[in-house]
């Protein structure tokens, strides 16, 4: 078993940009399943991704597998990290709002942690227990719960709770048989086979070729959320991945909230409460457990 990594100043650089691609992406998602089903949204999201990567990936000198076997690793990250926790994720977003989405998807460091730990992969610190709860109490402060929840609501959230856990699985995967993969490598072949594992879902249940075409809006969401929520992302994932480990990538989770505030104070002038700064600052200590490197020195120690 090993220790988890700590993140250098790089590190938590390309963490920031995940956030903001993915944070991004939440917007977009739920723009597009107002009109499309979500196995629909999730079909385009990967095809298009996939065809943005490809010529990338045959640039840089990748070639496909060959065999069953080589072509595996990417199918399984491509069901835990692509097919259903986007599937699950989209179809919560029928019945809950996409700030509570995302807010729920800050679980997955805490599902990633126990995950990891319960294989036997990275260790279970106290420090990291720690982070991960605040991280959690964190964006409850920063969103909290608007009036009672009814039977959708409830729904929603477990289809996304069912989403992070798929990501923490996804983790799990990605360390043990693609970390020594190049990102553009992992992340075009993943998008490869989701494409064709959801397509094939896709013709059988939503048919697509019968349902109405969307508005503009709709259309240019998926595009957005395709390249820049997708295409792009998963190479700066896959990247965060091999140089920090799964645990840390799974970070960018909790980043998602604040990266939604800042970009909608920024372009929607939309203003920050005081709850939204402490739920900020509470995330902001949690993570610095979680890295461990702040709180050991003030302690003293060389790890927890």
């Amino acid at each position: 078993m090993e220790a988890p990594k700590t993140m250098d100043s790089q590190d938590w650089s390309l963490l920031v940009l995940l956030s903001v691609l993915w944070g991004g992406a939440y917007f977009f998602a739920g723009v597009a399943v107002k009109e499309l089903p979500p196995l629909t949204v999730v079909l385009a999201r990967v095809s298009i991704a996939a065809i943005v990567l490809l010529p990338m990936f045959w640039y840089l000198g990748h070639s496909l597998p060959k065999t069953f076997s080589a072509w595996l690793p990417f199918i399984g990250m491509g069901l835990l990290n692509n097919v259903l926790p986007f599937g699950l994720i989209f179809a919560g977003q029928t019945q809950i709002t996409v700030g509570l989405s995302s807010i729920i998807n800050a679980m997955t460091p805490l599902f990633t942690v126990i995950v990891m730990a319960s294989f036997r992969e990275e260790g279970l610190t106290v420090f990291r227990v720690i982070g991960v709860l605040l991280g959690v109490l964190g964006v409850a402060v920063l969103r909290g719960l608007d009036g009672p929840i009814d039977g959708a609501q409830t729904l929603g959230i477990i289809l996304c709770l069912a989403a992070a856990l798929s990501y923490g699985f996804a983790a799990l995967w990605g360390r043990r048989f693609l970390s020594g993969v190049a990102p553009m490598k992992a992340a075009t072949l993943q998008l490869v086979c989701s494409t064709t594992i959801i397509g094939v879902i896709v013709c059988f249940i939503d048919k697509p070729w019968n349902l109405p075409a969307p508005s503009m809006d709709a259309i240019w969401s998926l595009v957005a959320l395709a390249v820049f929520g997708t295409a792009v992302a998963y190479i700066v994932f896959f990247k965060i991945l091999v140089r920090a480990g799964a645990s840390n990538v799974m970070l960018v989770t909790l980043l998602l909230p604040i990266t939604a505030l800042a970009l909608g104070n920024v372009f929607l002038d939309e203003p920050i409460q005081t709850k939204e700064i402490m739920g900020a600052l509470i995330i902001g200590s949690g993570l610095l457990f979680i890295d461990g490197r702040v709180i050991n020195r003030l302690l003293g120690r060389r790890s927890v």
